[in-house]
């Protein structure tokens, strides 16, 4: 298929292809969201399994520093996927 014809073919529903963006923008961070939570809770249970979740007490959740940025990272970013792909879904509506 060329080029040309490819152009034709979303020039001809722009509405279709934006939802489709949206869609793909929803999933992403869906699975992010998903990705993160189970890397929560196996962190958990490899404390739970170890014992050394009353060492560690005195920590917020029993993570290092670094960890925590980044799970808050992962979090926001995957709900800006979220909230994209809302918005691309009802820009699409517009078309």
């Amino acid at each position: 298929m060329s080029l040309q014809a490819l152009w034709l073919l979303a020039e001809g529903q722009p509405g279709q292809w934006l939802n489709g963006l949206a869609l793909f923008f929803a999933m992403m961070g869906a699975w992010l969201l998903l990705a993160t939570r189970m890397r929560e809770q196996r962190a958990w249970a490899r404390l739970l399994a170890g014992s050394e979740l009353n060492e560690l007490a005195t920590e917020a959740y029993g993570f290092d520093a670094p960890t925590l940025r980044l799970n808050r990272f992962f979090y926001r970013f995957g709900y800006a996927c979220l909230v994209t792909a809302l918005l691309l879904s009802w820009l699409s509506t517009l078309l």
